[in-house]
């Protein structure tokens, strides 16, 4: 599986939601991982080091274009053009409070798992 890390834009949100040990295991078994660049930066994550356990970097757009997105935060306006119908969103999602978010993603058809 391809599995995209993007960079949290929500404000004053700095965390990853991968290490470099969980793209280590990842790409382990297996696993394709695209990190936006400066994705770790906020958690003083360098490049480097997900580059070190096996990630490929790019862009939002790279990231956004996996398989399975990984993020800490549930996706803001500005990124519900990414989501799409075979994407696999693994989030944190508060649907009851987000009546635009839920709207775009039942639009998109975009499959969310809520942590």
């Amino acid at each position: 599986m391809h599995i995209g890390l993007p960079k949290e834009i929500k404000v004053k949100e700095n965390r990853v939601a991968l290490t470099p040990g969980g793209v280590a295991t990842l790409v382990r078994r297996g696993h394709t991982v695209t990190v936006q660049q400066g994705a770790g930066l906020g958690s003083g994550i360098p490049d480097q080091d997900y580059v070190n356990a096996g990630a490929t970097l790019g862009s939002a757009d790279d990231a956004w274009a996996a398989e399975m997105v990984v993020k800490v935060k549930e996706p803001v306006q500005s990124e519900y053009h990414y989501l799409r119908p075979d994407l696999l969103l693994f989030t944190y999602l508060h649907l009851a409070a987000d009546r635009p978010l839920t709207d775009a993603l039942l639009a998109a058809g975009t499959t969310g798992v809520a942590y």
